[in-house]
């Protein structure tokens, strides 16, 4: 009988292979899974380029670009006077 219990103590002490405990597949996921979701980010950015606007001055294609060519133009220009007053 102690033969018996022996075997399964010898049994018991031996360590797991690594890829058994949860931890490591919690550690080896977690950057496996932000690089498919960069690699597939990536994809769709270069099948799906967005056309570059014609932005020269009066080359406004539709009335809803006016604001943002606007906004452009004036964060791109010079201040005329100082911000303190």
């Amino acid at each position: 009988m102690s033969q018996v219990q022996n075997k399964s103590a010898a049994q018991a002490e031996q360590p797991k292979p690594w890829w058994r405990y949860p931890i490591v597949w919690m550690v080896i996921g977690g950057p496996a899974i932000v690089v498919v979701a960069s690699i597939f980010t990536a994809s769709l950015a270069i099948k799906h380029v967005d056309p570059v606007l014609d932005t020269s001055v009066g080359q406004v294609k539709t009335p809803s670009e006016a604001p943002a060519i606007q906004a452009r133009n004036h964060s791109a220009e010079q201040a005329k006077q100082p911000a303190d007053q």
